[in-house]
C-alpha cells in the first residue's frame, strides 16, 4: 500500500474505536431517558447494560468463526451493517415506545460493535511498519477514550430533553397529556441514532472500496498440532489458576465501571439535586478523566511498578465509593468523578496479569478474560434491584465497592509480579 492510502486506511480502522467507544458509553444517558419515557424502575432500566454487553459477551467467537472464513473485512462490514440496523431501529421503537424493541435495537448495535472490537485490534497492527504497531493501537485506543468523553456531552444535549416529571405533576396531567409527554420524550432519540446508522454506513462504504492487507496470524507450532476439542483446551486452560482469578477479577471490574456510569445521572439527581442536563456534563468531565488516567497510568507504570499501582488505585477506589455512599450534596458527586480516573488502568492491567505466562495458549486465554465483560450485564442489575429494594440510589454504591474490594484481592495476590507487559485495552 501506498503512504497516502496506508494513512487513509488506518484513518478508517481508528473511527472504528470511536464508534463502539461512542455507543457504549451512551447507555449512561439512555438509562435515565428511557426509565423517564417508558416509566421504568431501576431494575429495569439497568437491561440497557444486560443487553449491551451480553452482545459483547455472546458473539465475539461467532464474529471470531465469521472472519476466519469471510476475511476480517467481511467481518468489519457485518459488523458496521448490524451497527447501523440497531441504530435505525431506535426510530421505530421510540415511535411506539416500546421497551423491549429498544433492547433489542441495542443488542444487533453491540452485537455489530463486537465484530468491529474482534477486527480493529488485529488489523491496526498490521497497517503499516511493524515497529510502529504499539503506536499505532495506542492512538486507535485514544479515539475510543474520545469517544466516552463525547458520548455523554453529545447525548446529554441531543437526547435529554432536561425536563423530569414529579410524581405531584404527572399526577395532576390527563391520560392524554401524559401519554403525549412520553412519546415526546422518546422520540428524542431517533434523529440521532438515524444520524448515527446514516454515518456508519458511510464508513462501511468506505471500507468496501478501500483495500485492506489480508491479516497472517501468527501460529506457533504447539497450536498448529493441537487437535484437541475447543471445550478440552478451554477446560485444561481454566486450570490455571491466575487465569481463572484474572477471569473474575475482569467480570468484576467491568461490572463495577458500567453499573458506576449507568447510574450516575439517577445518583447526581437524587444525591445532589442536580437537573439531568448539568448531570450528563458531570458524566462528560468523569469520563474525561478516565481518558486522562489512561495517559497518566501509562507515563507512571514506566517508574512504577503496574500492580502495586493497581493495589493502590482499587483502595483509593473503595474509599471513593465509601463517600459516595455516606455523603450528600454536591462532595458526593465529586467523589464518584473521581472513580474514572483511577478506574482508567485497571482493565489493562488485569488482563495483563491474567494471561502473563500461557504462552502458546495466550491467544485463547486472552478470549476467555474477554468473556469478563459479560460483568457488565450483570452488575448493573443488582444495583438497580438494591436501588429499588431500598429506595436510595446511594445503597445500590455499595455493590461496586465490593467489586473494587475484590480487584484489591486480585492485585495483592500478584504482588510478586515485578514486571509486567501492557497487553490488551477496552
Amino acid at each position: 500500500m501506498s503512504k497516502n492510502n496506508t494513512l487513509f486506511a488506518v484513518a478508517l480502522i481508528t473511527s472504528l474505536f470511536f464508534i463502539w467507544g461512542f455507543a457504549l458509553n451512551l447507555n449512561p444517558i439512555l438509562i435515565p431517558h428511557l426509565k423517564k419515557a417508558c416509566q421504568l424502575n431501576d431494575l429495569q432500566s439497568s437491561l440497557i447494560d444486560s443487553a449491551s454487553y451480553i452482545a459483547y459477551f455472546i458473539l465475539p467467537i461467532p464474529a471470531a468463526q465469521f472472519m476466519k472464513r469471510y476475511g476480517y473485512k467481511g467481518g468489519i462490514i457485518l459488523g458496521l451493517i448490524l451497527f447501523a440496523t440497531g441504530a435505525f431501529l431506535f426510530f421505530p421503537a421510540a415511535a411506539v415506545r416500546n421497551y423491549s424493541f429498544f433492547l433489542a435495537a441495542l443488542f444487533i448495535v453491540f452485537s455489530g460493535a463486537a465484530f468491529l472490537e474482534t477486527a480493529a485490534n488485529p488489523y491496526i497492527t498490521v497497517l503499516g511498519d511493524p515497529a510502529g504497531a504499539e503506536r499505532r493501537i495506542n492512538f486507535s485506543q485514544s479515539f475510543n477514550g474520545l469517544a466516552a468523553t463525547l458520548a455523554p456531552l453529545i447525548g446529554g444535549k441531543y437526547i435529554l430533553s432536561g425536563k423530569v416529571l414529579t410524581d405531584a405533576e404527572s399526577s395532576k396531567m390527563s391520560p392524554d397529556q401524559l401519554n403525549e409527554y412520553l412519546n415526546h420524550e422518546a422520540s428524542s432519540v431517533q434523529i440521532p441514532f438515524l444520524v448515527i446508522g446514516a454515518a456508519v454506513l458511510v464508513v462501511a462504504f468506505l471500507i468496501y472500496r478501500t483495500h485492506f492487507p489480508p491479516i497472517v496470524e501468527e501460529t506457533s507450532d504447539e497450536a498448529v498440532n493441537d487437535n484437541r476439542s475447543l471445550g478440552v483446551r478451554i477446560a485444561e486452560l481454566l486450570q490455571v489458576k491466575s487465569l481463572r482469578a484474572g477471569i473474575f477479577a475482569e467480570f468484576l471490574y467491568v461490572g463495577a465501571q458500567a453499573g458506576i456510569s449507568s447510574f450516575f445521572i439517577r445518583y447526581s439527581e437524587k444525591v445532589a439535586g442536580f437537573a439531568e442536563k448539568p448531570a450528563s456534563f458531570y458524566l462528560t468531565i468523569a469520563s474525561a478523566g478516565f481518558m486522562a488516567g489512561r495517559f497518566i497510568g501509562t507515563l507512571l507504570m514506566r517508574y512504577f511498578n503496574p500492580v502495586k499501582l493497581l493495589i493502590t488505585y482499587a483502595v483509593i477506589n473503595i474509599c471513593l465509593i465509601i463517600m459516595t455512599v455516606t455523603l450528600h450534596g454536591n462532595v458526593a458527586v465529586y467523589s464518584l468523578m473521581c472513580t474514572w480516573f483511577f478506574m482508567s488502568i485497571m482493565f489493562p492491567t488485569i488482563f495483563s496479569l491474567s494471561i502473563r505466562g500461557l504462552g502458546a495458549k495466550t491467544k485463547l486465554g486472552s478470549s476467555l478474560v474477554i468473556m469478563g465483560i459479560v460483568g457488565g450485564a450483570i452488575f448493573p442489575v443488582i444495583m438497580g434491584r438494591v436501588s429499588d429494594a431500598t429506595h436510595n440510589i446511594q445503597m445500590a454504591y455499595i455493590v461496586p465497592g465490593f467489586c473494587f474490594l475484590g480487584i484489591l484481592i486480585f492485585a495483592i495476590n500478584n504482588h510478586k509480579v515485578k514486571k509486567l507487559v501492557m497487553a490488551g485495552s477496552h
